[in-house]
């Protein structure tokens, strides 16, 4: 629940029977903005996220990752090999307005809650379903999973030094972009609905918000003689952005510099050894190598702090580069208001992160932890009379 009188998807009820992270992170975004959320859960162990452990902390019995992305929402359990628990299931869903979920493919028509099932049930509903790689092709059958999506979208290959070879993002990227672009075509169908009266579908997978994720660089690819990127071999940042753009380590830490003319930067951090290359933007890709490493040995003999009092004024794109620790006892940060604690009836109390939109000037806070497998159950039957 949140704090807020009313929020914009407040009277909606979303049933999510999906787990670990793509789905969830879809109907998070939901139930943020209002929407009520119900997980539909295995009775002998839920979302098989509630062990999925990114590290050795355990709270209230399940992981992290499954309290960060699962606050706010009831749970009810299902067992769907049970035909009267399927049954009340589908009395449920006849009364719902969006239905989410991420099986393997096949296992939801074997289920009888494919889209065209389920529409028979409930025209009204908007039913999202997010996969690895779609519905047709090759692929269809292979694990949909994170790092294998990331590692057949190319994107890869955008990442690291050139001699490092394929570089995964640190993070579950492929998940969190098929979630909130599923959250973003279930929003647009709710829009539909309101105007026609009826439902539709709506289908993503993560190979394609990967690919969506790189259309930048993907049409210069294209449109381009399709050659392909070519990563810098010192301090990468960017596979197609000349010098100076990258990370650079000073005295106490590290310095980002973005797209800054070499002439204007030679001239403030009096680097004699640019002068090659000062008037000359097309050397600054491809020598942008050297150039880094002249940069480089210059950022190395100050601290961070002098060099931003240098740049900073001169209307330089630079910045400091944070972690955590800092991050969090940052003015910027602290301004944001993005972090919040979620409790929940057995005790258990999360500190977590918040919407990241503000909805009429205000962030919506959400009161309650990710719930217990079932803890719902009992009022939910008794309310939708299931």
């Amino acid at each position: 629940m949140s704090d807020l009188a009313s929020l914009p998807l407040d009277g909606l009820t979303v049933l999510d029977m999906s787990q670990f992270l793509s789905g969830p992170y879809c109907s998070l975004r939901l139930a943020d903005m209002g929407a009520r959320v119900i997980k539909i859960e295995r009775p002998d162990g839920g979302d098989l996220s509630r062990r999925l452990y990114l590290s050795d902390t355990e709270i209230g019995g399940d992981s992290t990752i499954f309290h960060a992305i699962n606050r706010g929402k009831e749970s009810l359990a299902i067992d769907l090999k049970n035909p009267a628990d399927l049954g009340a299931l589908k009395r449920l869903i006849g009364q719902a307005d969006v239905l989410i979920q991420n099986f393997r493919p096949g296992v939801i028509e074997r289920l009888g809650l494919d889209y065209d099932a389920v529409r028979a049930i409930n025209p009204r509903l908007v039913y999202a379903s997010i996969s690895g790689y779609g519905d047709e092709g090759p692929w269809v059958a292979r694990p949909g999973q994170d790092l294998l999506a990331q590692a057949r979208s190319g994107a890869m290959w955008l990442n690291g030094d050139e001699d490092q070879g394929p570089v995964p993002f640190g993070l579950a990227i492929a998940d969190m972009l098929a979630g909130a672009a599923a959250c973003q075509g279930i929003l647009a169908a709710l829009v539909r609905r309101g105007v026609s009266g009826t439902g539709m579908q709506v289908q993503t997978s993560l190979l394609e918000v990967l690919v969506d994720f790189q259309f930048e660089v993907l049409t210069t690819y294209l449109n381009d003689g399709e050659r392909p990127p070519r990563r810098s071999s010192f301090r990468s940042a960017h596979a197609y952005l000349s010098a100076p753009y990258g990370v650079y380590q000073a005295r106490d830490g590290f310095l980002a510099i973005a797209m800054t003319p070499i002439a204007k930067l030679a001239d403030l951090m009096g680097i004699a050894d640019l002068a090659p290359y000062r008037d000359d933007p097309a050397s600054w890709f491809t020598e942008r190598d050297k150039i880094k490493r002249l940069i480089a040995a210059t950022v190395a003999t100050r601290t961070v702090d002098d060099w931003l009092a240098v740049l900073e004024p001169a209307d330089i794109w630079c910045a400091k580069v944070l972690d955590w620790p800092e991050l969090m006892a940052s003015e910027g940060f602290a301004a944001l208001d993005m972090l919040q604690t979620v409790t929940r009836g057995d005790g258990v109390s999360i500190r977590t992160t918040r919407l990241p939109l503000r909805l009429d000037g205000q962030r919506p806070r959400v009161r309650d932890a990710a719930p217990l497998i079932g803890a719902h159950s009992a009022a939910i039957r008794k309310e939708f009379g299931l």
